[in-house]
């Protein structure tokens, strides 16, 4: 292997290349020079990435070579799968599944739908709502340092200006050669095959190695196309202005006002959750890729100076994850490492405020039950150039693992960009270094439509000997938290039982379901995540209790009316409703629904 030297518009870059024997259409064998890898514009960091690579590729070839002898020295043990087992669930089945319960319609259904717009129904409305609100308890109201904010939909046409959106916030349209699928790519990617092209004469047209995922085949580039969406404000005087591509500008502009009304000194985060509008090249994936869509984020400022931060405790620094780091992915490689934030740190793969709001991001992921996520670093040649480190929170979906949140050290670019656009100063003075400063800034980002996806495909499972599906959400994001039943169909015990749903409602979303067998209200219920199933019986009216039917065991306890109401709060909280009760037999069959 070599590296060679070209330049492309006055610039050098640096590449790996290897020389391969290749059959010629004139039948003959012929030495072809190839490229390996893209080492930058830098001739030091060329030498040492093509070092490193090198390395890389011969341990690869060994590490092969053992695999092969292993698999021929022993046959792994084939495991049964076992009843009841958690199906796997595609991303069309879950959006047929969505529609036939009342989570997701297509928007504009009855002509056909629009692509990369959707509906939340009844129960996806719940439950999205349920989302976002454990979110803005997570990140605002159990911090001293956050405030929220709802900043408008449309603001003045400089803010894309000032935040490059307008200049830079665009992708590259491509359309198969082969099959005619249309997609995108990312204008770097598009940008590396091109100078690979023009290191190497004989690479085909279109974008080098890229290849459609439908079929393999080649791309045909169809230019450049913005995402912002435009639209028209005024009548008379009216003027070009955009839907937001994101929330962070809003939060951005609103600093200094939010600042001096709520008093805040130095660190302090601002939070919103909004709707985001992106003219994407080719929505798909049901709500994963849409051109209108929910963010949660905030942006967390901080003194330059400010080297340690006092909310680090050890409970983030011991907290363990699965990471694809920067140096493992420019060898080519997507193993991934069990590591620590604390680990992060020491390597200095971040800042210690950084470092934070990380494992608060993973922490809120965990306990969602959203375990199945692995971080993902940024490469060099990946980050802004105002950002000093930005990492991806990827989820393993039933279409691949994606990214379903991330978080990036902005530093000052916003605010120095708002104020020499603006005329305003984005200085403050920091009580604690009694200093004036433009702040930095860290920024977690959250696809909100991305976790109502993982949730979704988390909890669905299709339970063998119920013959239903069962959906195991947490208690806390069950758009139905309880459904209270009837066993006998007379005055007195649906009054008994109107009278539950009645106090119940006071503080949650509660269903009455008066219709068909026990056992089918169950299934029911199963299948939109239901935790809890309250049924008043022939006992009722004798000792004033109930029975509750706990989701995923289908087991049931006994207890008193008085005493629903905290039940139900702890178990929303987390609480197993099997320790809250005294358990009984279960004397109703299950039913399929």
């Amino acid at each position: 292997m070599f590296i060679v030297k070209k330049k492309v518009n006055g610039k050098e870059y640096y590449y790996l290349r290897t020389s391969k024997r290749i059959v010629g259409e004139d039948g003959k064998e012929k030495i072809k020079a190839v490229n390996v890898a893209y080492l930058g514009k830098d001739k030091e960091e060329a030498d040492k990435k093509a070092a490193e690579i090198i390395e890389s590729l011969k341990n690869k070839e060994k590490s092969e070579e053992n695999m092969a002898k292993e698999k021929k020295e022993e046959k792994p043990e084939q495991k049964p799968e076992s009843k009841g087992q958690k199906s796997k669930i595609d991303i069309d089945e879950l959006a047929n599944f969505c529609k036939r319960e009342g989570f997701v319609f297509r928007s504009s259904d009855i002509y056909g739908g629009f692509a990369g717009f959707w509906d939340f129904g009844p129960l996806g409305t719940e439950l999205f709502n349920n989302i976002k609100q454990d979110w803005w308890n997570h990140f605002v109201r159990s911090k001293n340092n956050m405030l929220g904010i709802e900043a408008s939909i449309i603001s003045h046409p400089k803010t894309w200006v000032a935040s490059g959106h307008v200049a830079s916030f665009s992708d590259m349209a491509v359309v198969c050669k082969k099959c005619g699928f249309s997609t995108k790519i990312d204008k770097s990617e598009y940008e590396k095959a091109t100078l690979s092209q023009s290191l190497d004469s004989h690479e085909s047209s279109g974008v080098g190695k890229v290849k459609c995922e439908k079929c393999g085949g080649e791309y045909d580039v169809k230019g450049e196309f913005s995402l912002m969406f435009k639209t028209r404000v005024g009548a008379l005087d009216a003027v070009d202005a955009y839907l937001r591509g994101e929330t962070a500008q809003g939060m951005f502009m609103d600093f200094k006002l939010v600042q001096q009304t709520s008093r805040k000194n130095l660190p302090f985060g601002i939070c919103q959750i909004g709707r985001c509008f992106r003219n994407e090249i080719a929505p798909r994936d049901f709500l994963f890729r849409s051109r209108e869509f929910n963010i949660a984020e905030f942006e967390f400022f901080i003194n330059p100076e400010e080297k340690k931060c006092e909310l680090l405790e050890k409970k983030h620094l011991d907290l363990k994850l699965k990471l694809l780091d920067a140096e493992t992915q420019a060898n080519g490689n997507e193993e991934l490492k069990e590591t620590t934030i604390g680990k992060m740190l020491e390597q200095k793969k971040l800042e210690e405020w950084h470092a934070y709001w990380l494992a608060e991001q993973i922490m809120w992921f965990y306990n969602l039950g959203l375990t199945e996520i692995k971080i993902r670093e940024h490469k060099k040649d990946e980050l802004s150039h105002y950002s000093s480190a930005t990492f991806d929170v990827d989820y393993e979906y039933p279409f691949g693992s994606k990214e379903v949140a991330g978080i990036a050290n902005r530093g000052q670019y916003d605010l120095t960009q708002h104020a020499k656009h603006s005329g305003e100063k984005f200085e403050i003075f920091d009580e604690k270094y009694k200093n004036k400063v433009v702040p930095k800034v860290i920024e977690p980002t959250f696809g909100m439509e991305r976790v109502f996806i993982a949730s979704l495909t988390k909890a669905y499972s299709f339970d063998e000997k119920r013959q239903n599906i069962v959906l195991k959400l947490p208690a806390k994001l069950a758009p139905v938290k309880a459904a209270v039943f009837p066993i006998i169909k007379k005055p007195e015990y649906e009054k008994i039982a109107e009278d539950i749903v009645k106090d119940l409602r006071k503080e949650w979303n509660i269903a009455y379901d008066i219709s068909g067998s026990i056992g089918r209200r169950y299934a029911r219920n199963d299948e939109i995540g239901t935790p809890m199933c309250i049924t008043i019986d022939e006992e009722t009216p004798n000792d004033n209790s109930v029975t509750i039917r706990e989701r995923d065991t289908t087991k049931q306890v006994r207890v008193k009316i008085t005493e629903l109401k905290e039940i139900a709060r702890k178990v929303i909280s987390g609480e197993d409703v099997l320790k809250l009760g005294k358990i009984v037999e279960t004397r109703v069959k299950e039913e399929q629904k």
